[in-house]
């Protein structure tokens, strides 16, 4: 019978999460704007204290801010530069999943190979069909963020799965 392997699974609070798009020539001026380097390839992040920015996408990246500053963000980058910035704080739900079982666990819903990722890395990738955003904080730390209206199923499914791997099942 294999060890059991322990993994906790956690709703993390709200924070201010934005939709940032813009063209490429412009990430520097948002940058300087928002006080956050906006990394340039897809799937990088990168952090300025509490705030992360994670690029989706040649021209999309998504902006993590401590709740408190939702609106200085909201309005850095007006009358700059073109863009498009939209709050999302509660269009979706991030689960932290954690321990020497993360790995294990996302393999229930998830068909990539996981512990390919690198650390410090995310992608959009998709949940037992649900679309979802997986970040790779450390070796055992993830997050994985879904929208509001798939919570709950996402939810049942990583309760379980941390259950049957905790029993070594």
């Amino acid at each position: 019978m294999p060890s059991p392997l322990p993994v906790a699974v956690t709703v993390l609070p709200l924070a201010a999460r934005f939709s940032l798009r813009l063209r490429p020539e412009n990430r520097e001026a948002a940058e300087a704007a928002l006080g956050l380097p906006l990394p340039d390839r897809i799937g990088r992040t990168a952090a300025q204290g509490a705030r992360r920015a994670l690029c989706l996408g040649p021209d999309e990246w998504q902006i993590d801010v401590p709740e408190g500053e939702a609106g200085q963000t909201a309005t850095a980058l007006a009358g700059h530069i073109p863009h498009a910035l939209v709050e999302v704080t509660d269009r979706e739900v991030t689960f932290l999943i954690e321990g020497p079982g993360a790995l294990d666990l996302l393999s229930v819903g998830i068909a990539r190979e996981v512990g390919r990722m690198e650390v410090g890395r995310g992608a959009r990738t998709v949940f037992d069909g649900v679309q979802a955003i997986l970040v790779r904080e450390t070796e055992d730390r993830f997050t994985l963020s879904v929208w509001r209206s798939f919570a709950s199923h996402v939810e049942d499914l990583l309760t379980r799965g941390a259950r049957e791997l905790a029993l070594g099942l």
